[in-house]
């Protein structure tokens, strides 16, 4: 155990809470940062020297689908926890859509027996609502919130129609996240654009409009019952434009490095690759996401990783599955864009990091500063690697961003001060804890 450990790093260009760099020392006892100072001196268990590398809280990734238990065939909890570590992201959500569903209270503490047992970070579970399980949506405990599928799904998760969808914003007062896609819609287009095999079919069939029309509806019943609301993968302009111009102080918004990054244009390069739900959009979406990023219309960043095998992605649309992993590569892509100019270095750790922990009301996470939990990365700023299928920890083995040239990849994570992921080796006995939510 980390309870009686100290940590030393040592020279690493540090992000301060206030958004400044400056060069200096952080000493860690058991899973906490107890000093912050220009140089310190002290008997340690271990000692980093991180001449040249800046250092990073965590990353909290608060959209992912680990596939466990049901499907670990694509990924487990092991896996994905093994690349969240080099990664960089040191916390993370997980989504309902498992099997069995994460619909019940046994269904909830069986992923955090199992998350307890082999993951490598820090863990959070979403609980899904369907239309018969508001009991569970109150009182299920410790969940980061309710996960409402409002189309690009079927069974008891698809919850689409608004008569469903009043009483669980009536209820409680719990964070509800949506996947905002209109299912009508979609259907009806489904069979509008039915036998085109063209993967670029699908940003047609799941439009502009399928997303900005169920965005439109969860932020209406958001208003009606003042209930906190968080819009998943915002990936429209429309949906940018809406909530710039109302946006209500108690709902937050995220976006994918994907929908920032690739656009349709990534359907010719990559195939079905770059199928995902909401799917990619225009150039233009692009810079009007960006846009609302940067001037906080959104609040931060998830992946939305969600992992198929390359035989499941092979097969021709429409029977290829929607989904690709991310939490290999985000804090990474954003750091190269953040080197490159499009924004700062402190404003992606704040989007990955320090936002997501406030919205979700996760304490002591985010930060570097005495009292904080000992979760850091250090990341490599001055050097260039490719993105490789082979050197991937993901069990899918693939990335829609493969040949793209990094920088800022992590050369050490720290998990409640222990060290998880070392210059390219993983520490696998470190195991992260489950996340509290709520202040």
């Amino acid at each position: 155990m980390s309870s009686d450990l100290y940590l030393l790093i040592r020279h690493a260009r540090i992000l301060s809470p206030t958004g400044e760099f400056s060069v200096g020392d952080v000493l860690c006892r058991g899973r906490e940062i107890v000093q912050v100072a220009p140089e310190l001196s002290a008997e340690t268990d271990k000692e980093i020297d991180a001449t040249g590398l800046t250092l990073l809280p965590g990353v909290i990734d608060p959209q992912v689908h680990f596939r466990e238990p049901g499907l670990e065939y694509k990924e487990d909890l092991f896996t994905a926890s093994c690349a969240c570590a080099k990664g960089g992201v040191t916390s993370f959500l997980e989504m309902p859509n498992t099997r069995p569903l994460t619909t019940t209270q046994a269904a909830l503490d069986d992923k955090l027996r199992r998350a307890a047992d082999k993951c490598l970070v820090n863990y959070g579970f979403f609980i899904g609502a369907t239309a018969e399980n508001l009991p569970d949506l109150r009182d299920a405990q410790p969940t980061c919130g309710i996960k409402i599928f409002m189309g690009s799904m079927h069974g008891p998760l698809l919850v689409d129609i608004e008569e469903r969808l009043d009483p669980i914003f009536a209820e409680g007062s719990r964070l509800i996240a949506v996947h905002a896609e209109d299912q009508t819609r979609i259907m009806a287009r489904r069979q509008e654009f039915a036998g085109i095999s063209d993967p670029a079919i699908h940003s047609q069939i799941q439009d502009n409009q399928a997303a900005l029309n169920a965005t439109q509806l969860a932020l209406k019943l958001s208003k009606k019952y003042q209930r906190r609301l968080h819009i998943l993968h915002l990936s429209t302009a429309e949906e940018a434009e809406l909530l710039r111009q109302d946006k209500p102080s108690w709902v937050t918004a995220e976006v994918t490095p994907q929908h920032l990054l690739l656009n349709t244009s990534a359907y010719e390069k990559i195939g079905t690759l770059a199928q995902m739900n909401p799917p990619l959009r225009s150039p233009h979406d692009n810079e009007v996401l960006w846009q609302a990023l940067l001037d906080g219309v959104i609040d931060f960043i998830a992946t939305d990783h969600a992992p198929h095998t390359l035989e499941e992605k092979a097969q021709p649309y429409p029977n290829s599955p929607s989904g690709m992993p991310g939490v290999e590569t985000s804090l990474p892509l954003m750091l190269t864009q953040a080197v490159q100019g499009r924004c700062s270095v402190a404003q992606v750790s704040n989007w990955m990091s320090t936002a997501v922990a406030k919205a979700y009301q996760i304490p002591k996470k985010g930060a570097i500063a005495p009292g904080y939990d000992a979760d850091l990365v250090l990341v490599d700023l001055d050097n260039y690697h490719p993105v490789r299928r082979e050197e991937l920890l993901t069990k899918c083995g693939w990335s829609p961003f493969e040949g793209w040239n990094l920088t800022g990849w992590p050369l050490y994570t720290i998990v409640g001060g222990q060290v998880v992921f070392e210059r390219g080796q993983l520490h696998t006995d470190v195991r992260g804890e489950a996340l509290r939510f709520g202040g």
